[in-house]
């Protein structure tokens, strides 16, 4: 990998992350664009998606910072409500990271076919959970927005949407509104969840590498190109991270399946 293209794919990663079109689904369509060597790549997409998370926490960070205040106080308070459903939601993320990631990493390397079934689900899922909200009034009364099942219910939304092309933000955001959860409660709970899991793939990637030696993963990366992927996917994150807050709350959803359903039919033509 080029310096120039860890550039590039920084900022699709960084871009895309946010929106509900697939970071990882887009991270493996530019790389076949670039011809980019698939060895290692993993690596990197975990580099780059720490980036985000870390762009993530800027954003966010009143919110947790109250959330850790909240908690700190050792009693059941609203925001040890909150974490606790946080929680809750990684559950599933958790349970596909342990038991099934030889499987996640294998999805990888199938080929931009799968990347193109899973934007259609995304598209899918997009679109309807538009149509739903629109007809049918939410009224939830659940603290802090959001019920015990329903972050479950989106927690496993989010172990689904480890496959390539399959949007978590897309997926998280889709089931949460069509579990009857308010907009403006989802955006921000769909962007929090991902915080531990990512954190948690990093560190285990670190770990492994350096039991490794480092020699096998990332053969064909070198510091360079994933410092300058985590640059660049740092910045585009912060200023998609901020759009998509504003986008859930207010736009239509359907937009996004539309772009997901051109792009997926854009790969079966041309693939």
């Amino acid at each position: 990998m080029e310096w120039w293209e860890s550039i590039v794919l920084g900022l699709v990663q960084g871009l895309t992350e946010f929106l509900p079109v697939s970071s990882s689904g887009h991270l493996m369509i530019s790389r076949d664009l670039l011809g980019v060597d698939p060895e290692g790549f993993l690596d990197f997409t975990v580099t780059v998606h720490f980036a985000t998370v870390l762009s993530t926490i800027v954003v966010f960070r009143h919110a947790i910072w109250d959330l850790v205040k909240g908690v700190l106080k050792f009693r059941y308070n609203d925001q040890t409500d909150y974490f606790l459903k946080l929680c809750v939601s990684m559950v599933p993320v958790a349970v596909v990271g342990f038991f099934f990631k030889d499987k996640v990493e294998g999805l990888f390397g199938d080929g931009l076919h799968v990347v193109a079934c899973c934007l259609l689900v995304t598209a899918a899922l997009l679109c309807f959970s538009d149509i739903f909200t629109r007809k049918v009034h939410i009224s939830n009364t659940s603290r802090n927005g959001i019920s015990w099942w329903q972050a479950f219910v989106v927690g496993l939304g989010q172990a689904c949407a480890v496959a390539p092309g399959l949007s978590r933000s897309g997926t998280t955001i889709a089931t949460g509104l069509i579990c009857g959860v308010r907009r403006e409660s989802m955006a921000q709970f769909s962007f929090l969840m991902v915080l531990v899991p990512i954190i948690g793939e990093q560190a285990l990637s670190l770990l492994e590498t350096s039991v490794s030696g480092g020699a096998a993963a990332t053969a064909h990366l070198g510091p360079v190109q994933l410092v300058l992927g985590f640059v660049s996917a740092f910045v585009s994150g912060l200023l998609a991270c901020r759009l998509m807050v504003s986008l859930v709350k207010k736009a239509r959803l359907s937009w996004f399946a539309l772009y997901c359903a051109v792009v997926a039919i854009l790969i079966f033509v041309l693939s």
